[in-house]
């Protein structure tokens, strides 16, 4: 891994039996990292970033200014998505169990009087856990077909900067929890994506033109994701 400062931004670079070079700025954060050839030297990845300077501080900028939840204390009036629709928190002590679930425009999240803001995420990440879960699996059948290949397995767990990853050698797809939490079109615009990487491992032209043959829509859908309200995260 290479690790450069250009125009006060940091940038880490990983060379790999690839073509050509390649720059992704990662939301939510506006990391910055760049794919080279092995033949490339540090010099030529320098020169590379500088030119499209311009085109990283826009990325970051959009970033900065996508909306974003406040810090969440999940009290009674908080807003909370589910499939990209916006639900109202009503939280109701039990001494009971805790659970959660859907009253009309309202999301009740059923804990203990005394408990945590911590201990009250948990619950409702476990909740968004199992209802992404449920949905998945239906959508990723209908995409194995779609793409024609299967993965040996999927999983689920809450990533900060991406929303799948796909361990070719092992078939294996991680698909960020946060998707619960957006249109469902994105889902499934995810699944495609990382199925594709059993394909084309490298996001080149080969992998982009998979994309157009099985889900033409995926740039639209690939923005929309992106412009989606951000949780919010500790800095």
């Amino acid at each position: 891994m290479i690790n450069l400062n250009v125009g006060g931004i940091d940038i880490s670079a990983e060379k790999k039996q690839i073509k050509n070079m390649y720059i992704r700025v990662i939301p939510p954060d506006g990391k910055v990292r760049i794919t080279a050839p092995m033949s490339a030297t540090e010099d030529a990845i320098r020169m590379f970033a500088v030119s499209r300077i311009a085109w990283i501080k826009k990325q970051r900028q959009k970033f900065v200014e996508q909306p974003r939840q406040t810090e969440r204390r999940y009290v009674t009036g908080e807003s909370y998505f589910l499939w990209g629709k916006r639900y109202r928190l009503d939280v109701a002590y039990s001494s009971v169990r805790n659970d959660v679930s859907i009253s009309g425009q309202k999301i009740v999240l059923q804990v203990r009087k005394d408990s945590t803001p911590q201990q009250r995420a948990n619950v409702m990440d476990e909740w968004y856990r199992e209802v992404l879960k449920d949905a998945i699996s239906p959508v990723f059948e209908k995409c194995e077909r779609l793409v024609g290949v299967k993965a040996n397995e999927w999983q689920v767990k809450n990533m900060r900067t991406k929303w799948g990853t796909c361990n070719i050698q092992a078939r294996r797809i991680w698909l960020n929890l946060q998707l619960a939490k957006k249109t469902p079109e994105c889902l499934e615009y995810v699944i495609i994506h990382e199925l594709v990487h059993l394909l084309e491992k490298n996001h080149n032209d080969v992998f982009k033109g998979y994309m157009d043959r099985f889900y033409p829509n995926w740039r639209t859908v690939k923005a929309n994701l992106n412009d989606q309200m951000l949780d919010h995260m500790e800095e």
